[in-house]
């Protein structure tokens, strides 16, 4: 009994034994499974940071090898892009209302059509002229519309649009439509009737050219309206710029004159010109414009000369009234078009720059500083037309 049970312990014994060296083998076996397992982590982990490593190196390689000149001129391209949307885009919210009496009226005309006919055509004469395109100036446009039908054979009325838009973008470039104060110095006469903005303007060019690093200079020439001299006062303190003037009811030449002395004396890139915008009659006031250009060409021969007409597109016909008046006396060089976010009849665009032949530089589409633009034919059009 008792070898019978000694047997049996060291039967259970051996069994034990075997079974721990079992376990111990499988233990064995998975540590080094483990072992194994971690050692091709650590390969594969080495082998990815070493790559990373390779290709961190080569873009801080290629980072150093851009030149830093090349970064500053993409940021300086990506604001300019931004600064470009921005003015569109007021450009756009300024030009709403001109947008409701053209483009919005054109659109619902063409809806009402199926075909291109003599009919849908003088609907988009009335059209044009009703939002002071004038009349001439429409003629001229209908006549290239009916052409480009005939040659381009279009059928479908939503394509008349199209063509409209490329007629008057076509009207309204010039190749001379940039203001340009690039030559040292330059001479600005801003003219035209009182109330149009002329004051205004003047402002708001001295703050933006003296932004731009200029020398810039303002003549109180407007010497017969009351308060014109004090309103140019206010613009110059507000653009920090230096201007000449004297009492009310001077002799606008004799203001003119000291400020070309000054201007010549403090080595001035730019001096802006007020000139008076009634007298008692009209001829009495192309008189005395007439003697301030006398006075400009006789004392600033070396200056730049640019002769800006101001109108109030709000005035319609009567804006190209005032035009063809002054471009009698004067050598206008360029128009500049103010509260054109005031009318739905912004066609007068198309009338001063097609009647009068001369340049649209400069519009105004709002209150603020950034609302005097350039004028750019074809962001003028995609804005009225899109």
């Amino acid at each position: 009994m008792f070898k019978k049970f000694f047997k049996k312990n060291k039967k259970e014994e051996i069994q034990e034994e075997v079974q721990e060296v079992a376990v111990s083998e499988e233990a064995v076996e998975e540590e080094i499974a483990v072992e194994e397992k971690e050692e091709v982590k650590e390969e594969t982990v080495e082998a990815i940071e070493e790559v990373s490593l390779d290709t961190s190196i080569e873009e801080d390689i290629q980072i150093e090898e851009k030149p830093q000149v090349e970064v500053e001129e993409e940021i300086v391209e990506e604001k300019t892009e931004e600064a470009k949307t921005s003015l569109f885009e007021r450009l756009k919210q300024g030009l709403s209302k001109a947008k409701q009496g053209i483009t919005d009226r054109v659109d619902q005309v063409l809806k009402s059509y199926t075909k291109v006919d003599d009919e849908l055509l003088e609907e988009i004469e009335e059209i044009l002229i009703t939002a002071d395109v004038g009349v001439d100036t429409t003629m001229n446009i209908i006549e290239k519309l009916t052409d480009a039908i005939k040659t381009k054979k279009i059928t479908d009325p939503q394509d008349v649009k199209g063509e409209l838009r490329l007629i008057i973008e076509e009207i309204l470039t010039n190749e001379n439509a940039t203001l340009d104060v690039s030559n040292k110095p330059t001479i600005i006469l801003m003219v035209g009737v009182n109330g149009v903005g002329k004051t205004t303007t003047i402002g708001k060019l001295a703050s933006r050219y003296k932004k731009e690093g200029k020398k810039v200079l303002i003549a109180a020439g407007d010497t017969f309206r009351a308060a014109a001299i004090d309103q140019l006062e206010v613009w110059a303190k507000r653009s920090d710029v230096d201007i000449i003037k004297h009492q009310e009811g001077a002799d606008p030449g004799a203001v003119i004159f000291d400020s070309i002395k000054a201007a010549k004396a403090r080595d001035i890139d730019l001096l802006i010109c007020d000139t008076a915008g009634r007298l008692h009659n009209k001829a009495n006031l192309m008189n005395e414009l007439s003697k301030v250009f006398k006075i400009v060409d006789r004392e600033y021969p070396e200056a730049k000369k640019e002769v800006l007409l101001v109108v109030d597109a709000t005035t319609g016909q009567n804006a190209v009234s005032q035009a063809k008046s002054f471009k009698q006396v004067c050598d206008i060089t360029g128009l500049v078009l103010t509260k054109l976010d005031g009318t739905a009849k912004g066609g007068v665009v198309l009338a001063v720059k097609s009647e009068v032949d001369v340049p649209v530089k400069l519009i105004g589409v709002g209150e603020k500083m950034e609302d005097l633009q350039d004028f750019d034919a074809k962001a003028f059009s995609e804005a009225l037309f899109g």
